[in-house]
């Protein structure tokens, strides 16, 4: 016997002694457990309109997410990751992106070569990503590479990489004379130091940034042990040196 037909049977049991409250409540309680068992047929027209509703509430969050130039995850979004992150002991990389003279290009080409100069970079900046890596746009023509789960020297080659496809895309084909590069700075964690939390190693990879565009720029700066090294432009003039 079910619960539905046990408080069925009770409830006539009460009835037939003039029980009628305790029998109506019984008889509720068989009312509820079998709508629990049978729920009511919801309009398809119903479920239609909720999954719309919940796609287009989907895509409003992503956009809010979203730089609306790049397309690149924006600030809002960084924040949110960088306290997110599971496991602040393993490794993981962070990476400040930073255009180099940038404001040469929208000055002599105009801003509207310099938004597709920006969505260019950022297109090029999001190849060879690791699993859970992402670009972010931290302001102006400053970006963000997460890099969670690699060693290293892993991380310094994916943030060469991707100097090197900048340096080397055609940007004349956008405007003819146009010449864009990037400098880098790479913050590098393993939890084995007292730096583990992605906030610290941003603040390193802005140190390291700045000291990439003060030797020259179009240069990765990373750290080996206490020692700045270089790849890049700065990288080739230190071994010609």
């Amino acid at each position: 016997m079910s619960l539905v037909e046990l408080h069925q049977s009770i409830a006539s049991l009460l009835a037939s002694r003039g029980e009628w409250r305790q029998a109506y409540e019984h008889l509720r309680h068989a009312l509820d457990l079998a709508t629990a068992e049978r729920p009511p047929q919801v309009p398809e027209q119903f479920r239609q309109e909720v999954a719309r509703l919940r796609r287009e509430h989907a895509e409003a969050r992503e956009q809010s997410l979203r730089d609306a130039l790049t397309a690149s995850y924006n600030r809002r979004y960084l924040d949110q990751r960088l306290l997110e992150v599971d496991d602040p002991r393993g490794e993981f990389a962070v990476a400040l992106v930073d255009l180099d003279y940038f404001k040469r290009v929208n000055d002599t080409f105009g801003h509207l070569v310099g938004d597709r100069v920006l969505r260019q970079v950022v297109e090029l900046l999001q190849v060879g990503l690791p699993e859970g890596g992402f670009c972010a746009r931290y302001g102006g023509e400053e970006f963000v590479l997460m890099l969670p789960g690699l060693e290293a020297a892993a991380a310094w080659a994916v943030a060469e990489a991707a100097r090197a496809r900048v340096e080397q895309f055609s940007w004349s084909s956008i405007v003819r004379g146009l010449r864009v590069t990037i400098s880098i700075g790479v913050a590098h964690e393993s939890g084995a130091s007292g730096v583990t939390t992605p906030e610290q190693q941003l603040r390193l990879a802005d140190g390291l940034l700045y000291t990439a565009k003060q030797s020259g720029r179009n240069s990765v700066a990373y750290r080996v042990g206490g020692q700045v090294r270089f790849s890049g432009a700065a990288g080739l003039r230190g071994r010609r040196g």
